[in-house]
């Protein structure tokens, strides 16, 4: 979170989790004037997560500007979905629970065939 760009709501957020190999990815929001493209905390976490070798997620955790828990949006709540399942486990505002509690009946990629 001390790394988020935030010049247009100074919220800043800050994300990390544990991937399957034991690596620990990171991300921050980064705004945009144009305000509809600001990428999430997630999103550059995610990213992370592919560029330094892929693998699943499995614990997650999302903070805001002072160090307290957040919840993820629904679109990185999908992000999250597609690269942790439905047994990644997230620190919530109301404790530990699996994604498939957070997003429950998911749409994922076996959706799609």
């Amino acid at each position: 979170m001390r790394h988020a760009y935030a010049p247009y709501s100074r919220y800043r957020v800050g994300a990390a989790a544990l991937v399957d190999d034991g690596r620990l990815v990171t991300g921050c929001n980064v705004e945009n004037a144009a305000y509809g493209v600001a990428l999430c905390a997630e999103c550059g976490l995610v990213s992370q997560l592919h560029i330094t070798g892929g693998g699943r997620l499995t614990h997650f955790v999302c903070v805001d500007g002072e160090g307290a828990v957040i919840m993820p949006c629904g679109r990185c709540r999908q992000l999250l979905w597609e690269n942790g399942g439905p047994e990644l486990e997230l620190m919530t505002v109301s404790g530990l629970r699996p994604m498939k509690e957070v997003l429950p009946d998911a749409f994922g990629p076996d959706d799609l065939a």
